[in-house]
């Protein structure tokens, strides 16, 4: 363990602190959540009134609790400004170490300083930052001020303001909650640590093997040349697995290098990452004196023939866009909202996600990696105009911020692609300009995922493969909705071998036919879409209810597109969809009475051979108190299931569970007659 001394003094020091309801992943880290103060600065009179010096006064500043959201702060309820935050913290020397401090995220644009002196500033809302405090800190108290600008309804910022001066436009659909809106805190490392680690896992499917790359960033700050030894010790299921590491030589002498080792895993210590079978591997990646651990799955995502492969096999399954806001937390992310989100989403059958405009919690993608989602990670460029996508500045804003999202999640499994925008003029010039170099450069960082952009224009614009922007994606992600069938045949025409993923469609709660309309809506949408081969996945938008500021939103704020309502309460919607996107159908074959009241009902399962569609193994079907196992199921294949059924009850329960536990149809079947009678 290390710096056990002064970790322990630390966190004793923080003991008060009431932080465990937001993870942080780094063992390492030193929490500077709970207390702090806070004081809105609508005049921008803070920095040249030195409201950052250790004796400045705070008698008007008030206590908040960090993490915090002070858009939804009854208190600073929907300011839109600067504001501060200042804590102090205890601290005692530590020669030879650096000290690092981080922000998980902050929104928008940031400026930190300790002990009267600043820090540095960072610019993007939800991907993370860290300074160098090293030699800012002092033995005794220590000061952190920090100021907060969540004005993002200006030119210039992403996500932002248009240029395109029409009523209601320069929003994007969502609030710009601002804030210290995830953990803050300090890590401690020797003077060459280890600063990130990339992890690449490729499985070859035929031989069963995989070849195991690790990439480690090692900052060196000694300005004395080092070329640090590294060792790996890779653990499945708490057991280790003995391994052969080819490394590269490297040395830094006060700079950062990439060192790269390669080994290769036999059959026996290969387990697939998949929906059903998350498998995880820990990793400890040892430089020195430093260590740091991470996970990873080995899994292999490609598409090939207009089709999505995981692992070699056929996927297509639906997904939900989760826009991140909750009432009385807004873009807050604590561990339990997590997973009740994503546990409502994974159980309404959602299994692969463009989730949203901006980069969620970490505490996601956790989830995610260990319960078995797709993700396709979006940075924040949302309906940016063509004069901005050509703005040098505006592109290495996105750069900036795309880099810091990609090197936070390259190592989750869960990720499968990336997205470089949601709904901009992808056919003018600016468009395509913006997606091929924005692709380019993000496969210089990883080139181990799949690249998309969310399109709009592709419903009935281009003529010709090469008018729009998608020609550059690994696939196609349409924004559609209505008249699904006719354009997705469009899409499809243009470009024959990519497949499809519908990244948004929908209906609200509150149209012509209300919550009934959503219904309808997606039943004639699956009717649309599963006789057509080339749709991998489709992402009803919204998941939740949200608030927001943009035209069309209800008089009460909010924009109720979701399965769920704002407080994550179930819509009709939600039963249906759970139904619609199972994998598999359940029939009753045959009733049969026997003596004494024993009788017997014959179900067959069926496994979709359309959409959603992908080989089923290890379900589980329960009865009452009896679970049984379902044999393994190709797309299209059937099995009959007979079960005893006692007593002269009129109706059987029955309920299909992944292997992961989660619950994905329920249906009530009829014993009076030969008709299904329900499904919830």
């Amino acid at each position: 363990m290390r710096h056990p001394l002064i970790i322990l003094f630390l966190v004793l020091q923080f003991a008060t602190a009431s932080f465990a309801q937001y993870s942080i992943r780094d063992p390492k880290a030193i929490p500077l959540h709970g207390e702090w103060v806070f004081a809105m600065d609508p005049n921008d009179v803070g920095e040249t009134g030195k409201w950052y010096r250790e004796d400045a006064p705070l008698n008007r500043w008030n206590k908040v609790t960090v993490p915090h959201c002070f858009s939804v702060d009854p208190r600073y309820q929907f300011y839109t400004g600067t504001a501060w935050y200042r804590r102090t913290f205890p601290w005692q020397p530590t020669t030879g170490k650096r000290v690092l401090l981080h922000f998980d995220a902050a929104y928008y644009e940031t400026v930190v300083w300790l002990n009267g002196q600043k820090v540095g500033t960072h610019e993007g809302g939800y991907t993370p930052f860290h300074f160098d405090v090293t030699d800012f800190l002092k033995a005794g108290t220590n000061t952190i001020a920090v100021s907060v600008d969540n004005n993002t309804w200006k030119v210039g910022t992403i996500p932002g303001s248009k240029d395109n001066n029409e009523p209601n436009d320069p929003f994007p659909g969502w609030v710009n909650y601002g804030g210290l809106i995830r953990p803050v805190y300090l890590t401690v490392e020797p003077a060459v640590y280890v600063e990130n680690v990339k992890i690449e896992a490729m499985p070859d499917l035929a031989k069963g093997t995989a070849t195991l790359k690790i990439k480690t960033r090692i900052r060196n700050t000694t300005g004395q040349t080092n070329a640090p030894k590294l060792a790996f010790r890779v653990e499945q299921a708490g057991k280790v697995i003995p391994l052969s590491w080819k490394q590269q030589a490297g040395s830094a002498a006060n700079q950062t290098v990439v060192l790269e080792a390669e080994t290769a895993l036999k059959a026996a210590d290969v387990k697939l990452w998949s929906l059903d079978q998350p498998t995880l591997y820990d990793v400890q990646v040892i430089a020195g004196t430093d260590t740091v651990r991470t996970h990873f799955g080995i899994r292999k995502v490609e598409v090939r023939n207009a089709q999505l492969l995981l692992n070699g096999q056929p996927i297509k399954v639906a997904g939900g866009n989760r826009v991140v806001d909750y009432p009385a937390l807004g873009s807050l992310e604590p561990d339990w909202l997590v997973e009740k989100d994503l546990r409502l989403m994974k159980e309404a059958g959602m299994e692969l996600h463009r989730l949203t405009h901006y980069t969620p919690s970490e505490t996601v993608y956790d989830w995610a990696d260990r319960n078995g989602m797709l993700i396709i990670t979006e940075a924040g460029n949302w309906q940016i105009t063509p004069r901005l996508m050509d703005n040098d500045t505006i592109r290495t804003k996105f750069r900036q911020q795309f880099r810091e999202m990609a090197e936070r999640d390259w190592n989750h499994p869960s990720v499968i692609a990336y997205s470089v925008g949601n709904e901009y003029l992808s056919e003018q010039p600016a468009g395509q300009r913006w997606t091929k170099d924005m692709i380019a450069y993000a496969r210089e960082l990883d080139p181990t995922r799949l690249y998309t952009f969310a399109s709009m224009r592709l419903n009935i614009l281009p003529k010709k493969p090469e008018d729009e922007a998608s020609q550059y994606c690994d696939f196609i992600s349409t924004n559609t909705y209505g008249n699904h069938l006719n354009v997705l045949k469009h899409i499809h025409s243009l470009y024959p071998d990519k497949p499809i993923f519908i990244s948004e469609y929908g209906t609200r709660a509150d149209g012509n036919n209300g919550e009934a309309g959503q219904v309808t809506h997606l039943e004639k949408f699956l009717n649309d879409v599963r006789p057509l081969p080339y749709v991998i996945g489709a992402s009803w938008w919204s998941f939740n209810d949200y608030l927001s500021r943009h035209d069309g939103t209800n008089p009460d704020g909010t924009r109720p597109w979701g399965l769920v309502r704002h407080d994550r309460s179930k819509r009709p919607l939600y039963a249906t969809h759970q139904t619609g996107m199972a994998p598999l159908t359940i029939e009753k074959i045959r009733w049969k009475a026997g003596p004494e009241g024993t009788h017997t009902l014959t179900i067959r399962l069926t496994a979709r051979p359309d959409f959603p569609a992908y080989a089923l193994k290890q379900y589980r079907l329960k009865t009452g108190a009896a679970t049984q196992l379902i044999p393994d199921l190709q797309p299209g294949q059937t099995t009959d299931i007979i079960l005893t059924v006692t007593g002269f009850d009129k109706t059987m329960t029955v309920e299909v569970t992944k292997p992961t536990g989660f619950s994905i149809l329920t249906q009530t079947i009829d014993l009076t007659n030969d008709t299904r009678t329900s499904n919830r």
